[in-house]
C-alpha cells in the first residue's frame, strides 16, 4: 500500500490501534509512545503556546488548505495513483564512518530524509534520527527509498546531545531512539516529547522539554536554542499535545539552523534578526502539497526563508529518503537548485553519508539525482 503525509501515517495508526485493541486487549502498543499527563501536563499548561488544550502556532495555520474534508484526502493520499515519488534506482550515498571522524572537526552528516549527524565545538549532536528502513508503525508503509539506510545504531558514536523536532514518526523512530539509549548523554525536546522517552524507558534526568526560544544545554561553548516552527504534533487521532520545534545550534565560532517540519511564516525573519546570521542551515523543502500548504514549505518559500535567515549555505532537507507527499522524489532539487539563484548564499547537496565540512574547505556537491 502507498501513502504519503504524517496525516496518513496517523490516521493508519490510530485504526491499527484500535484494531490492535479490539483483538488483544491491549491499549497502546510501544511504539506509539505516551501522551502527557500528571506534572508534566500540568508543566504544559503554563506554556503561552498552550491554548485550550493543544498547543497552537503563532499565527492561523488551517491544516487543510482546500476544501476537500480530511477524510477525503486521507483516502486520495493512501490510494492516488504513482507519480514518479520514488526513485527509479538506487539512491547513491556515501558512508563516512562517523566513529572516525575527528571531533574537533566542526562539520555536519546529512543521514537522510530530516536525520543529522552533527560535530560542533566539540559535541556530538544527533538530529531527528530515523534510521529504520520504513518511519511508520506500520510495517511495509513509508518505506525508504532503496539505497538509503546505510546506517544504524551501532554506527553511531557516543552522542552529547540528541534533538527531536516533534513526534511524527519520520522524525522520531521508537526502533532509533530505543537502540541509542545507551548513547546519548543528553535528549533536548519539545514541551510534551518527554512522555514518549519516559515511557521508552530513558532517565528522565537526561531529558529536556523546552518552550520555543528556549536555550537548554550544559555543554562548555554550545548553546542549543529550541526555535518556532508552523506544524502540529502527534502520533495517533490526538493531535498538538506536544510542541514541534527547530533547533539553532550556536557556538562561540559558528551558527547552525535546523528547522524540522514547518510552514513558511514570519518566525524565520525574527530568528534571523535575533540569531543571525547564519553559517549553515537546513530548512524543511520536500512534503509539500496544496492541501497541506501551511504546514511545509515548498521549495521557493525555503529558498525565501534561507534569505530571512541570512544564512551562507542552504541545505535541504525532509527529502531524499521518503515519500510522503505526491510529488517527484527529485523535485525539491530540481526547483530549489532555480529558486536559490542569486540570492547570496551557496546551495549544497550532498549525498546521504557525505560530510559537509564547516571550516572553509574546499568542497562540491554535484547534481546527483
Amino acid at each position: 500500500m502507498k501513502m504519503h503525509g504524517a496525516l496518513a501515517l496517523i490516521a493508519l495508526a490510530g485504526i491499527a490501534v484500535v484494531g490492535l485493541s479490539a483483538a488483544t486487549g491491549y491499549l497502546l502498543p510501544p511504539v506509539l509512545g505516551a501522551l502527557p499527563s500528571g506534572a508534566r501536563l500540568e508543566a504544559i499548561s503554563h506554556s503561552p503556546n498552550y491554548i485550550d488544550g493543544a498547543f497552537r502556532n503563532q499565527i492561523e495555520t488551517p491544516m487543510r488548505t482546500t476544501d476537500q474534508s480530511e477524510w477525503a484526502m486521507w483516502a486520495e493520499m493512501i490510494f492516488e495513483p504513482e507519480s514518479h515519488v520514488r526513485p527509479p534506482d538506487i539512491v547513491p550515498s556515501i558512508k563516512t564512518n562517523l566513529k572516525a571522524l575527528d571531533r574537533a572537526q566542526d562539520l555536519v552528516v546529512w543521514l537522510g530524509h530530516s536525520s543529522y549527524y552533527v560535530q560542533l565545538n566539540g559535541q556530538r549532536v544527533l538530529i531527528d534520527p530515523v534510521l529504520s528502513s520504513n518511519a511508520s508503525p506500520i510495517p511495509f508503509t513509508n518505506t525508504a527509498f532503496e539505497g538509503t539506510s546505510i546506517y544504524s545504531a551501532e554506527d553511531m558514536p557516543e552522542i552529547d546531545f540528541l534533538l527531536i523536532s516533534h513526534d511524527h514518526y519520520d522524525h522520531l523512530d521508537y526502533p532509533t531512539v530505543t537502540a541509542l539509549k545507551h548513547k546519548v548523554r543528553q535528549v533536548v525536546v519539545g514541551l510534551g516529547v518527554g512522555a514518549h522517552f519516559e515511557a521508552w524507558g530513558y532517565d528522565m534526568r537526561t531529558v529536556s522539554e523546552a518552550d520555543w526560544n528556549q536555550s537548554v544545554g550544559s555543554a562548555p561553548g554550545l548553546q542549543v536554542l529550541v526555535a518556532p516552527a508552523r506544524h502540529f504534533s502527534g502520533r495517533v487521532f490526538t493531535r498538538d499535545q506536544s510542541l514541534w520545534v527547530g533547533f539553532a545550534l550556536i557556538s562561540p565560532s559558528r551558527r547552525l539552523f535546523f528547522s524540522g517540519d514547518t510552514g513558511y511564516a514570519g518566525h524565520f525573519a525574527a530568528i534571523g534578526r535575533e540569531h543571525g546570521p547564519f553559517d549553515w542551515v537546513t530548512l524543511d523543502t520536500g512534503q509539500y502539497d496544496p492541501r497541506w500548504a501551511n504546514v511545509h514549505m515548498n521549495p521557493e518559500q525555503a529558498a525565501q526563508a534561507a534569505q530571512d535567515l541570512r544564512t551562507k549555505v542552504l541545505v535541504p532537507g525532509h527529502v531524499g529518503r521518503f515519500s510522503l507527499a505526491p510529488h517527484a522524489w527529485d523535485d525539491p532539487f530540481k526547483r530549489l537548485a532555480v529558486s536559490t539563484q542569486n540570492r547570496g548564499y551557496d546551495l549544497w547537496t550532498p549525498k546521504i553519508g557525505q560530510p559537509m565540512f564547516l571550516d572553509g574547505e574546499q568542497q562540491s556537491f554535484p547534481s546527483w539525482w
